[in-house]
């Protein structure tokens, strides 16, 4: 079944939006080192979809890196699936870099700072991370 325009509007605007901070860079990771505890397993998990974006592995983002919400609003898990596929098809090389995490109130919420640099350009954004069934996973940005 075909998305509906503005599921596809969505899809790709919160595909290019994630692999555009640098998360499918090509033959590079991103490094955990710096953080302990819930923040290193915050890093790890934006490092997860890092490694899941340059194997290709859409199923895998959609199904272990990306939070419930973020799927449904990709149009669920075929959406997702299709969204990142077209992404990752469009990403030769990035890097990226986890500057700061901070865990919200009550420990469920997170963001994370990330430096991108892409074609010569250095960005930075921050994406949200969420705690589902005890993990952490990418809700936005």
């Amino acid at each position: 079944m075909p998305l509906l325009p503005h599921a596809t509007r969505k899809a790709g605007l919160l595909g290019v939006a994630l692999l555009s901070i640098g998360l499918a860079a090509c033959g590079n990771t991103v490094s955990t080192s710096g953080f302990k505890g819930e923040q290193h397993a915050i890093a790890k998990t934006i490092s997860n979809l890092q490694a899941d974006a340059t194997a290709g592995e859409q199923k895998k983002i959609c199904a272990n890196d990306l939070a419930a919400a973020a799927v449904a609003r990709l149009g669920g898990t075929r959406g997702c699936e299709q969204a990142i596929k077209n992404q990752i098809a469009e990403i030769d090389s990035l890097e990226a870099k986890v500057q700061s995490i901070t865990i919200g109130p009550g420990g469920t919420t997170a963001t994370a700072r990330v430096k991108s640099t892409y074609g010569g350009k250095s960005r930075e954004k921050t994406v949200s991370l969420v705690k589902e069934a005890g993990k952490w996973k990418i809700s936005g940005l």
